[in-house]
């Protein structure tokens, strides 16, 4: 017998040795409104079929779980892959980066015709009998070289090129119905709980429509993102005239020498954006709309600050004199900062800036006015006033930089053709394989991490702990209006996750396994493992990339 400690209820049991997950729930009574997808096991996320053979902390995950979600879909995703294979013998699935609340799905026939609407029909009701027909997940470890040769007769080169990329012994695939795949993480024992998705034509592809995830007996709505679809496409376009669709092969480019050159394209490519945005504001703010307000925002680590001050560069190569503030600085004093449920200061509520203050200085130098701005103290928590006094002259842009830059409250006076507005984000459009994207948010908690530590601001730990509520407060606050920039600006670069790898397992690997973060810390680096490390040394002291790893 071995004991095991439930989280879900505080309570141990002592079970049988060698006992699958999947078997000992029901000795364990806690509410269950939706079905158990995974576990975590001593704070590392396992699927139901492992076994106990010692003493362990567990704790059951259903779709409300970050966890539990990725477990769902990657299901899901091996069901889509099959059931396409089924309908359309020899096709190419791609499922590319989450949007819209759902998956970006391209599909490649083997006779190169587009895709039908009977195509999805038929693929859709594939999936349904699948679901219908219970089949089990089946897991199998094999040899690395086994898998390769595996996958190569399948003519699944994304997976070729990646596993022979990797320094691993052993790997482990599924099956489902006898057809093979690989996930890089666990999937549900069976197909069985997977009732709630959709699939509907979607641009040249597939849109594949997940649970809600506060109520995952729900659809999440569709949300239309135009903008940031044709960001996505465009970093798709630029990976594919590169011959780079897959992290195998950045892995492949890399090992023969061709990492600076990757460098020097993803640079290229950042500055090129960057000047073009310069030379549309200057031409808008010679234009009969005379832009005079360039709003900056995005998620946290997207790289705010540095393309502010790329783009203030830019702009006065232009002829042009940009000053700029960050909303910040407008915060409202501590002690009057709106507060959570739980008591503690809530940072991110728009409520924490004095809109109204800032909007009225706003107006004011838009009338040529001279105003005093203030500077917000982080240490005694009260907006100073220190004599910063700003005016806008004649070829002067201003710049306000910030989480609620794009809020329509924060500028709703200011006439709306004298703004331009600049969305930033890392959207890594690189996937592991063609049936494994890397989440859309890594990039971003990668950075954060890598800063907080180096900055001695906070541990790996407190990071990863606090990035739940960063996620929470980005969805209510940033991304509902990010469809209303005039640009979307891509931060996230090519090779970024090889260029981060060294900084970020040295800082990864000091977080306890005792400790519930541990989990994401797991994660992170079994992620991190697939890419080939690459030197920052060819990384330009200007890069955006900077900010985050340093300049040593």
């Amino acid at each position: 017998m071995v004991r095991v400690y439930c989280k879900n209820t505080g309570t141990k049991k002592e079970i049988a040795e060698g006992s699958y997950l999947q078997d000992i729930i029901e000795d364990f009574n806690f509410e269950r409104p939706y079905p158990i997808l995974a576990a975590k096991v001593n704070n590392v996320v396992e699927g139901l079929k492992f076994r106990v053979y010692n003493n362990r902390d567990v704790e059951f995950l259903d779709y409300r779980s970050y966890e539990g979600r990725n477990v769902y879909c990657r299901s899901l995703c091996f069901v889509l892959s099959k059931a396409a294979q089924d309908v359309c013998p020899g096709c190419k699935i791609t499922l590319r980066r989450p949007i819209s609340k759902g998956y970006y799905i391209e599909l490649a026939k083997a006779d190169g015709g587009k895709v039908t609407e009977q195509d999805v029909t038929d693929i859709r009701h594939r999936m349904q009998q699948i679901i219908l027909s219970k089949a089990s997940f089946r897991r199998h470890e094999v040899y690395i070289d086994e898998a390769i040769e595996l996958f190569r007769k399948m003519g699944y080169e994304d997976k070729v090129k990646l596993l022979s990329t990797t320094d691993a012994v052993y790997v482990s695939y599924y099956s489902l119905e006898g057809t093979p795949d690989i996930y890089y993480g666990p999937l549900m024992p069976s197909v069985e709980h997977l009732k709630v998705w959709g699939l509907h034509p979607f641009h040249e592809g597939l849109f594949l429509q997940l649970p809600n995830r506060h109520s995952p007996k729900e659809l999440a709505p569709f949300a239309d993102q135009p903008k940031t679809f044709e960001i996505l496409r465009e970093s798709m376009r630029w990976n594919s005239i590169m011959g780079l669709k897959n992290v195998g092969d950045v892995n492949i480019r890399c090992i023969n020498g061709g990492a600076k050159d990757l460098i020097e394209i993803s640079e290229a490519l950042q500055n090129r954006k960057v000047v073009q945005m310069a030379d549309e504001i200057s031409n808008r703010f010679h234009g009969p709309d005379k832009v005079r307000l360039v709003l900056i925002t995005g998620p946290s680590s997207s790289g705010k600050s540095s393309i502010c001050r790329s783009l203030s560069v830019q702009l006065k190569a232009c002829g042009l004199k940009p000053i700029s503030f960050s909303t910040d600085d407008y915060f409202v004093n501590r002690v009057e900062t709106p507060k959570l449920p739980d008591g503690s200061y809530d940072f991110d509520n728009f409520d924490t800036v004095d809109h109204e203050a800032l909007q009225n200085d706003l107006m004011k130098l838009l009338k040529g006015e001279t105003v005093e701005v203030p500077e917000y103290n982080f240490v005694t928590g009260i907006r100073e006033y220190n004599g910063k006094k700003l005016r806008l002259e004649d070829d002067t842009v201003l710049i306000i930089e910030g989480i609620h830059a794009l809020n329509p409250r924060l500028t709703d006076k200011v006439p709306q053709k004298s703004i331009y507005k600049i969305f930033i984000n890392a959207i890594t459009s690189s996937c592991l394989d063609d049936h494994n994207c890397i989440s859309t948010s890594d990039n971003r908690l990668l950075r954060r991490i890598i800063r907080d530590y180096q900055k001695g601001a906070f541990s790996a730990r407190e990071t990863i702990a606090n990035w739940p509520n960063v996620r929470r407060a980005e969805s209510k606050w940033i991304y509902p209006f990010q469809e209303n920039a005039d640009v979307l600006f891509n931060s996230a670069y090519l090779i970024e996750f090889a260029v981060v790898r060294s900084h970020a397992e040295r800082i990864l690997n000091t977080v306890p396994k005792n400790c519930p973060e541990y989990s994401e810390a797991h994660r992170l680096l079994k992620t991190l493992q697939y890419f080939t490390y690459v030197s920052d040394k060819d990384i330009p002291k200007t890069s955006l990339l900077r900010s985050f790893i340093g300049n040593d």
